[in-house]
């Protein structure tokens, strides 16, 4: 299934840097949830497994480190 996020969500990728995740794909319970993400330092678009994403700090909402 693939998800179109309607506000995307500001993501660190390991090893690639921050982004945006646009997208969700779900192959269903035996695959990590697959995020779409455009990277922001050349706008490169990866596929990335749940495990290797992180959402970016938010100071309002208290979260202090990705």
């Amino acid at each position: 299934m693939y998800t179109e996020l309607r506000s995307p969500i500001p993501v660190v990728v390991e090893e690639k840097g921050e982004g945006y995740a646009i997208a969700v794909l779900d192959y269903g319970p035996d695959w990590h949830l697959i995020f779409v993400v455009v990277l922001n330092d050349g706008g490169a678009i990866w596929c990335v497994p749940n495990p290797k994403l992180r959402v970016q700090a938010n100071w309002t909402l208290g979260r202090t480190t990705a």
